[in-house]
């Protein structure tokens, strides 16, 4: 990938390299990250970033169908996962894309999955400067596209999540967060935009309002709400004392609508027919299984980061499913090794982080995220005991 920046980089690499530009996370807010940051960025090739954009523009094709809600309707599966006041369209778009080869043998993306909600869009505003400042890379490097770059990118979220709304009335919402793994961007994403991170223990509800203290002891309205509560663990939290339900009637604006998690998830992949997209089907619709069924993966529809997924599927396992509604099979995307590391290759998966303001007539890629990992799946819990692998961030030639 981009061969003579990574032949100079990989020559130039050392361990005080690493360590430093870790110490330089850590020191940004005081707070060491609960993720592995990997040794390396991505280095983007002109023809990689070209298909991943068109890639993200045929995908935006469906988000953009005007029948959108009727066709997702069923991911909103209970009526306690439905929150009123539900907006026109998401705000936070993510695209995953693992990266394998075509038969030239040129880097191709394949799409993994689909959300309609956050990422740590500012951590990556931290790891793409801290892997500038002590990898000493060269400067028309970016991880920004649509000519974003530190500065217009940090007030494209000001502008999204706090827009005119005085700061003390915005919150980020999440469960515990000094105890989640993306604390780190929750803590940079307060500290930036000037707002609170609020437990949702910690909110109080007075009638169709909600309130919090910030830290001078004083009671603040809520006004908007920056969503990062993800549905499948506030469904196991049995334990948590809320004063509120997120299907009550709120006078909040959520930021993004937590429907759009649902909505815009693994439940629209068996409606996305492109060459940069795995076929996908709802099991429950399949009358007959694939005959090759040990290229298809089985994945929960509602789980979070690689919960239930089932790599090596069998037919007794597909029998053993009591709610086949619950579940979609999709066609594996083979990770093409393509990222040279001292030791073993490394597999690669891009994620284009999407912003969709509010009047605005379609979403847009703002930045990156990439995921580096030697294991079957990727994720810091498949790579053990492995370095090179873990978080970072994708550069191309701007």
């Amino acid at each position: 990938m981009i061969p003579e920046i990574r032949e100079k980089f990989n020559k130039a690499f050392t361990t005080e390299k690493y360590e430093g530009f870790k110490e330089g996370l850590r020191a940004m807010y005081n707070l060491k990250p609960n993720f592995r940051e990997a040794e390396t960025p991505f280095f983007i090739p002109s023809l990689l970033k070209d298909r991943l954009l068109e890639a993200c523009e045929q995908i935006t094709e469906i988000i953009l169908r005007p029948d959108l809600k009727e066709i997702s309707q069923g991911a909103l599966y209970d009526e306690t996962v439905i929150v009123p006041n539900e907006d026109t369209h998401t705000t936070f778009l993510q695209m995953d894309f693992g990266v394998c080869l075509d038969e030239a043998g040129d880097p191709f993306p394949m799409l993994i999955e689909i959300q309609g909600f956050p990422s740590v869009y500012f951590f990556q505003y931290m790891a793409s400067k801290t892997y500038k400042k002590y990898y000493d890379l060269p400067e028309n490097l970016t991880p920004y596209f649509n000519g974003y770059n530190d500065a217009t990118f940090k007030d494209l979220l000001y502008n999204i999540i706090v827009g005119d709304t005085n700061p003390k009335n915005v919150i980020i919402l999440e469960i515990e967060p000094e105890l989640q793994n993306t604390y780190i961007d929750l803590l940079s994403t307060s500290v930036e935009l000037g707002i609170a991170v609020v437990c949702v223990t910690k909110v109080i509800k007075e009638g169709k309002r909600l309130f919090y203290i910030d830290n001078s002891g004083q009671k603040q309205r809520i006004e908007r709400i920056y969503n990062r509560v993800i549905f499948d663990e506030l469904n196991q939290r049995k334990d948590l004392a809320m004063q509120f339900s997120f299907s009550d009637d709120l006078d909040v604006k959520w930021i993004g609508h937590p429907n759009w998690f649902f909505r815009i998830s693994k439940y629209i992949m068996p409606f996305l027919k492109n060459k940069y997209v795995p076929e996908t089907y709802f099991l429950k619709e399949l009358n007959e299984l694939p005959a090759d069924l040990d290229n298809f993966v089985l994945k929960p529809l509602f789980s979070f980061a690689g919960a239930g997924v089932i790599i090596d599927v069998t037919r007794e396992d597909i029998d053993a499913i009591e709610d086949k509604s619950n579940y979609i099979l999709q066609r594996k995307v083979h990770y093409e090794p393509v990222l040279k590391s001292p030791n073993d290759p490394v597999k690669v998966e891009v994620r284009m982080l999407m912003i969709w303001p509010e009047n605005d007539p379609k979403p847009h890629v703002a930045v990156n995220l990439v995921r580096l990992s030697k294991g079957k799946m990727i994720g810091v819990k498949y790579n053990k005991d492995k370095d090179w692998v873990g978080g970072s961030v994708g550069f191309y030639e701007g």
